[in-house]
């Protein structure tokens, strides 16, 4: 074990600790892939080209799995302290999550606060 992390490998872990608490909770997530990107791609036609997204859902088709990404450094500049990062990842999880379910993100983890 490291005696430090990278700020990386940190928000990886937010990513895996927040997805495991979600499987625990919805086992079908388990058909799901997450992953971390650095930074969003711009999308041909984005709505507002000003507005960087923190999270995407990508769904599946035929012969993938559904996709749900969390774009690290967006995240990294909204939110600076290591527990708001951390919140924020998980709140963008449920997000996407329920988009995937089709059910509002309170249905996905009840303490869900939208502001």
């Amino acid at each position: 074990m490291p005696i430090s992390l990278t700020r990386s490998e940190l928000f990886d872990d937010y990513v895996r600790e927040s997805v495991e608490r979600l499987e625990r909770r919805w086992p079908q997530l388990v058909d799901v892939e997450f992953a971390v990107q650095e930074v969003p791609l711009p999308e041909r036609g984005a709505a507002d080209p000003e507005s960087v997204p923190l999270g995407r859902l990508i769904p599946a088709k035929q012969g993938s799995k559904s996709r749900i990404v969390v774009y690290r450094r967006p995240v990294e500049i909204r939110a600076k302290a290591r527990e708001d990062r951390a919140a924020l990842v998980h709140e963008i999880l449920i997000e996407q999550v329920a988009d995937l379910l089709g059910l509002s993100p309170d249905a996905i983890d009840p303490r869900f606060d939208e502001d």
